[in-house]
């Protein structure tokens, strides 16, 4: 099942895909929850039958703006130097435990919708990455266990802003500019993706490859990411973990290449779908 969050006639919304349409569940928001992140928590999605779904109103993906998979996540945690081509292009050693930054709900973007290059600098790099959204409380969760706490998958493009990155040893500030993290276009159940170290990840800049690589190249998998996590916080539903990018990002290429106003980025993952962004300047 794919899910997408979206806006339609002023009124926020989300519903099931279903070809080049939606199912919209805005009719049965007291049954199965507001938003997405609330239909996590109460696990409703799952129980609603072919009967059910038929009666939906169903809108045209084109009638509709798509909005971040989970627009307002408790937790956005961001893996850093997670994949060992990345690792390599950087320089650095291979980290002991994973590098974790956050990145704040508001600087969020959608499917469609333009990353934005800030006022304060150019050099806005692409990050293509998967997503794993949690869909079930996790506290000290072990690695083999980890799977069950998944909702599903999404792409995300940890847009960067290269040189505020690189002001401290602390990420955040390059990480957090507005509309630079891309979040779409849909949530894909963890159903249909049994092997999420199993799926191809490109990133294309302009129609041109740039990263490509398989999720085997993560250093630290999506389970031992949610065991290590759920070990210092308390993982809830809806809480989003961006598990990192592999090599080729714009910053180490020479010349560097940056994302500027025009240019259109697209991460596409196996099995989920293609995440495409315009730039456009802030």
């Amino acid at each position: 099942m794919k899910i997408a969050s979206f806006t339609h006639q002023g009124r926020d919304s989300y519903g099931i895909v279903s070809g080049d349409h939606l199912l919209d569940l805005h009719p049965l928001k007291a049954q199965v929850g507001d938003d997405l992140a609330q239909a996590l928590a109460r696990h409703s999605l799952s129980k609603l039958d072919a009967a059910i779904l038929a009666e939906l109103p169903r809108l045209a993906m084109t009638e509709v703006r798509l909005l971040p998979v989970i627009a307002k996540p408790g937790k956005i945690l961001c893996i850093g130097i997670n994949y060992a081509t990345h690792v390599r292009e950087t320089g650095r050693e291979m980290p002991t435990y994973p590098m974790i930054f956050t990145r704040f709900a508001d600087s969020q973007t959608a499917h469609g919708a333009p990353i934005l290059r800030p006022k304060a600098s150019h050099k806005l790099d692409f990050e293509g990455e998967l997503a794993v959204v949690i869909g079930k409380r996790a506290r000290h969760v072990t690695e083999a266990d980890a799977l069950e706490h998944v909702a599903g998958y999404a792409c995300y493009n940890d847009g960067s802003v290269r040189d505020w990155q690189k002001h401290t040893i602390q990420f955040i500030p390059g990480k957090n500019f507005p509309q630079t993290g891309a979040f779409g276009p849909w949530l894909v159940t963890a159903d249909e993706i049994s092997n999420p170290q199993d799926l191809t990840l490109t990133t294309r800049l302009n129609g041109e490859v740039m990263q490509h690589t398989c999720t085997s190249d993560m250093i630290f998998s999506v389970r031992q990411l949610i065991a290590y996590c759920s070990t210092f916080t308390e993982l809830l539903p809806g809480d989003v973990i961006v598990s990192g990018t592999t090599g080729g990002v714009g910053a180490f290429r020479e010349p560097p290449v940056w994302m500027k106003p025009g240019d259109i980025v697209e991460v596409d993952i196996e099995s989920i779908g293609v995440l495409r962004n315009p730039i456009a300047d802030e």
